[in-house]
C-alpha cells in the first residue's frame, strides 16, 4: 500500500472510530430536538404545519370525544415529553415506548385520510404525506436507541467482504 493509500486508512479509520464514539449520542439529541421543536410548536395555535391533520385524526380516533384543545396540548406535551427524554436521557425505556405509540398514530393518516397524504395512490405523496413518511426514519432511529437500554453500544471492528 501507497503512502496515499495508507493515510486514506488511518483517516478512514480515526472517522469510523469517532462516528462510532458519538454517533449514539449525536442520534438521540438530533432526535429529542426533533420531538422538542414539534411538540412545542403545537402549543401555540397556528404554528405547526400537522395540527390540523393531527387534530382530524386524534378526533377520528377517539370517535371525537376529545375536545381539541385537550388533543393539540396532550399531543404537544407527549411529543415535548419525548423530545426532553432523548435529550436527558431520561426514562429511555419509558421514552421510546412514547415515541414507538407516538408513531402509530402519525401513520394512521395514511388509512384514514389516503386523499390527503396521497396525490397519487400509491406513488406521489403530499406534503403531509411526506412529513408522516419521513417517520421511518425516527423508528429506526427508535430501534437503534432501544439496542443500547441495556448497555448495548457500536463496536468498531473490520467487516468482512
Amino acid at each position: 500500500m501507497n503512502f496515499r493509500g495508507k493515510t486514506f486508512e488511518r483517516v478512514d479509520a480515526a472517522v469510523i472510530k469517532w462516528m462510532a464514539k458519538h454517533g449514539l449520542f449525536l442520534l438521540r439529541i438530533s432526535i429529542g430536538i426533533i420531538f422538542l421543536w414539534f411538540g412545542a410548536l403545537k402549543y401555540f395555535e397556528g404554528m405547526s404545519p400537522a395540527e390540523d391533520l393531527a387534530i382530524k385524526t386524534i378526533s377520528t380516533l377517539s370517535f371525537n370525544l376529545i375536545p381539541t384543545k385537550i388533543i393539540i396540548y396532550g399531543l404537544a406535551t407527549w411529543e415535548v415529553l419525548i423530545g426532553i427524554g432523548l435529550l436527558f436521557n431520561l426514562f429511555m425505556r419509558e421514552t421510546l415506548l412514547l415515541l414507538y405509540l407516538q408513531m402509530l398514530g402519525t401513520f394512521s393518516p395514511i388509512f384514514l385520510f389516503p386523499g390527503e397524504v396521497f396525490h397519487i395512490f400509491p406513488i406521489s405523496l403530499t406534503l403531509e404525506g411526506q412529513y408522516i413518511v419521513k417517520n421511518i426514519v425516527i423508528i429506526s432511529a427508535g430501534i437503534v436507541l432501544g439496542s443500547t437500554v441495556r448497555g448495548g453500544k457500536i463496536e468498531i471492528g473490520r467487516a468482512s467482504c
